[in-house]
């Protein structure tokens, strides 16, 4: 570091000293990086099996059917699904060409907890072509 001194003329020294600044911002930056949390935790993964039985998801290019039964179950094309494996469908058939139609037909009798989850699975997977069939079953309450 340079150091300056008064002139010959006995003139008070104008520059400012930044020695100490500098220590107090050395000191903090060690401060900072003592008290960051060392990342030693590990994020558990189940990865997906490569099973010798690759069956195609049954998904119909043209229209695929969900069903909300009573009981909370959520059934694609006739299948038992949970709600990972929908979203995981709704995903393929965005990007199929054309995009085929999305028909829900909730139970009169299911919960609407269920068919509201459903509904927001859809939602985020950006479904555009979707319809309600069974209304009719619905005119009688």
């Amino acid at each position: 570091m340079a150091m300056s001194a008064g002139t010959a003329e006995g003139e008070p020294m104008m520059d400012i000293n930044t020695t100490p600044l500098i220590d107090v911002m050395l000191v903090l930056l060690i401060m900072f990086i003592i008290t960051i949390p060392i990342q030693t935790h590990a994020v558990k993964l189940d990865l997906p099996v490569d099973s010798q039985n690759n069956t195609p998801p049954p998904i119909d290019p043209v229209k695929n059917k969900i069903v909300v039964e009573p009981n909370g179950n959520i059934m694609w094309n006739g299948e038992l699904v949970d709600e990972t494996r929908l979203r995981q469908y709704l995903d393929i058939t965005t990007t199929m060409t054309p995009v085929p139609e999305l028909h829900l037909q909730p139970h009169p009798d299911a919960r609407y907890e269920v068919v509201d989850r459903v509904l927001a699975i859809t939602k985020r997977a950006n479904v555009e072509k979707m319809g309600f069939v069974g209304n009719e079953q619905y005119g009688n309450f």
